[in-house]
């Protein structure tokens, strides 16, 4: 990154998202703003892959978007490439029970185990690692999501809703309707307190139903966010996704942080890509079924009065990967700026 020193600010920042999302945000923010004013809350109800499995195996809360908030708040870049390998590699070369698992998610789950709880295991590898930002579980219940569909139809389970248009019997007409937790979800208290002093609340890019409207589900998050005196700043995904947000326009996006905050006024920006982006790489992703994310201005307007959309050149094509993603650092300039 460039120029970060100019742009070195001291916001108390609370971040809400997973995935790559999330990921990107922190790592502008962590390069930009004073890392140990930024506290970034994780969901604690991933289902799937090795954090689906340590969760089954051990009774532990899902370790993978934790590793990934760890990774991205690390502000050396030396330290985060060895980092990277470690906590990405898979031991393949092994047999038995812990082929296939994420090293960094056995190294969080071991210290969840040895401190007795998530959001101490993971304070414990934040010290390990000499990360300044924080990493909260917004909830230290084990929680399962549900997705009520409009034909009725009930799916359990984050993956299986993140995945579900890959079943047979998808049927795109059948929409997410709305999501709930199969338990009460008790709420931490350090992520209240967090939402009380923060300037900024971002909600990060991610999968609107599976990473970041649940964070809303738990108890006590959407008062506390709502009786804060925050900036609330909901950063838009770049394209829709199939089986989850098909078609979905930016007010489409609102409308539902809006029905789950239950108050109109509560979010004070939306945050878009403008750069056009090429044909090709259009028609990749039409072939995916997704499109890019249109911004309805008039439409989200008359849903929230009050609502400023902003909007930057944030998309970056990774060529390689096939991958569609937010500059970090444009994305960190253009939400540290809002409000100045």
């Amino acid at each position: 990154m460039t120029n970060s020193k100019k742009y070195s600010l001291q916001q108390k920042i609370v971040t809400f998202g997973g995935g790559t999302g999330h990921f990107s945000l922190l790592r502008g923010l962590v390069e930009l703003n004073q890392p140990d004013l930024i506290s970034a809350v994780v969901g604690t109800w991933d289902s799937g892959g090795s954090s689906g499995r340590l969760r089954t195996e051990l009774g532990i809360l899902p370790p993978g978007d934790f590793r990934q908030c760890l990774l991205a708040l690390m502000e050396d870049p030396k330290q985060r490439q060895v980092a990277q390998k470690l906590f990405d590699d898979r031991l393949e070369e092994i047999s038995g029970p812990l082929k296939g698992h994420s090293l960094g998610n056995l190294i969080t789950a071991r210290l969840e185990h040895i401190y007795k709880g998530a959001d101490r295991g993971t304070e414990a590898e934040r010290l390990l690692f000499r990360i300044k930002a924080r990493v909260l579980p917004v909830s230290l219940t084990d929680l399962n999501l549900i997705a009520k569909l409009e034909g009725g139809e009930e799916i359990e389970g984050e993956t299986n809703i993140d995945l579900r248009a890959e079943s047979k019997s998808y049927n795109p007409k059948h929409k997410i309707m709305r999501i709930f937790f199969d338990t009460n979800a008790d709420p931490n208290p350090e992520v209240i307190q967090a939402i009380k002093e923060a300037d900024k609340i971002i909600f990060s890019a991610g999968d609107l139903f599976t990473s970041v409207l649940p964070h809303l589900l738990v108890n006590g998050v959407k008062e506390a966010i709502i009786a804060s005196k925050a900036t609330v700043i909901l950063i838009l995904n770049l394209m829709t996704k199939k089986g989850e947000t098909d078609s979905y326009k930016a007010s489409d996006y609102l409308g539902a942080f809006l029905s789950y905050l239950e108050d109109k006024g509560r979010i004070n920006y939306i945050v878009a890509n403008s750069n056009g982006l090429e044909k090709e790489i259009l028609s990749i992703y039409e072939k995916e079924g997704q499109e890019p994310v249109k911004i309805d201005a008039e439409v989200c307007k008359s849903l929230s009065p009050n609502i400023k959309i902003v909007k930057s050149h944030l998309a970056v094509y990774h060529i390689r990967e096939h991958l569609l993603r937010h500059d970090p650092e444009e994305l960190a300039i253009t939400v540290l700026n809002l409000d100045k």
